[in-house]
């Protein structure tokens, strides 16, 4: 073979190399906007609380002090660990460990899911349900996902310092026969009752329901379904006011519902994030628009937020409020009272922390999305 033939083969194969490598190679990273402060910097996160799963669920007390319901341990659910409740008294600055609302029992089991609020009373209700390493009959199976733990009602009267634990208070099962599992925030009713969301295993797939107190969150039931013929799972419910309600409820996405009989029916009204992007969860601002928190599992991954100021018919483009890498996701938002927002999130990995960890942004929405036109 003379020098001319292998001069060619050997820029052939160059030009198949580099064709090889720009089909692989990573799309160029889109324009993103992020979340800013007062003065008009990025909003940057800190570490709240190290070491921990956490899927965080925020809550403000009377006294103003905010309240984290979280996951204890560095893992997505697949070891033994209980519900913990931490919280901040300085918004959100620095926070400590108060209270065990679900402790597991028996060792290969764990608590890790909750819906949390406050009753009319101002007491503390976590519901909190897990997973089991054995069925029924007690028979070892998959670790940590062989079977769904019924949901207990945690209650604390005292800031999440000690808690009261009942463990019949919430119905054993769903309509269709399978233990629920809370999810996202419990809300108070026009009618004065507490709500909450519970979604559940069927045919395969899964169902979403919202259920109700009478009695300020002691006992549970009157189950309404989200959704009967779509599979629906992590359901974030808000209130409106006037018994007018939204609900995001994952799927591949996040599709949006809405009820304006108080919660006791629900209709489809739109898709509302594209496919990975999921679990949300609604607060109001202080400048009246709805806040839409939530994770995006999509290449780069972080956490956005959208905004609505009519109540839920059209959103914002999103935001970003925070960037992870590997496993994270699960915001939960509460306006401060200068106006301000604390968004809470957990992640496995950050460009600044290297582990599970539950990490918080402060941001203030004037500057990150203007005001209200």
């Amino acid at each position: 073979m003379n020098r001319q033939w292998i001069a060619m083969i050997a820029f052939g194969a160059a030009i198949i190399v580099q064709l090889c490598l720009a089909a692989f190679a990573p799309c160029a990273e889109p324009d993103r906007q992020y979340v800013k402060t007062r003065s008009g910097e990025t909003a940057r996160p800190v570490v709240a609380v190290d070491n921990v799963c956490a899927w965080p669920n925020l809550t403000v007390l009377g006294d103003g002090t905010i309240v984290a319901t979280i996951f204890n341990k560095p893992s997505h659910g697949l070891v033994a660990g209980d519900v913990e409740c931490w919280a901040s008294e300085d918004g959100g600055k620095t926070w400590q460990k108060r209270g065990t609302p679900a402790p597991h029992e028996p060792e290969d089991a764990n608590r890790m899911n909750v819906a949390a609020g406050l009753a009319k009373n101002g007491d503390l209700v976590v519901l909190s349900s897990g997973w089991s390493s054995r069925d029924a009959s007690g028979k070892p199976g998959a670790a940590f996902r062989e079977r769904i733990l019924p949901a207990w009602l945690c209650r604390s009267a005292d800031g999440g310092r000690t808690w009261t634990i009942d463990r019949e208070a919430v119905p054993a099962t769903t309509p269709v026969g399978q233990p629920g599992i809370p999810f996202g925030d419990v809300l108070q009713a026009r009618d004065g009752s507490l709500c909450a969301a519970l979604y559940c295993r069927h045919d395969g797939g899964w169902r979403s329901f919202v259920y109700r107190s009478r009695d300020d969150g002691k006992t549970w039931g009157e189950p309404a379904p989200l959704d009967d013929r779509a599979g629906r799972n992590e359901t974030a419910i808000f209130h409106l006011g006037d018994g007018k309600w939204l609900a995001a409820a994952r799927s591949d996405g996040l599709d949006l519902y809405r009820s304006d009989d108080d919660a006791n029916t629900w209709t489809h009204r739109r898709k509302l994030t594209g496919a990975q992007q999921h679990p949300g969860h609604f607060t109001r601002l202080a400048d009246g628009r709805v806040l839409l928190s939530y994770g995006n599992r999509v290449v780069p991954k972080g956490v956005d937020v959208r905004v609505s100021a009519d109540e839920g018919e059209t959103w914002s483009e999103p935001l970003r409020v925070v960037d992870f890498q590997g496993d994270g996701g699960y915001p939960s938002s509460v306006p401060l009272p200068d106006g301000r927002v604390l968004t809470a999130y957990y992640a496995s990995r950050t460009a600044g922390h290297r582990r599970y960890h539950m990490g918080m942004v402060l941001w203030d929405p004037a500057a990150s999305l203007g005001t209200v036109p």
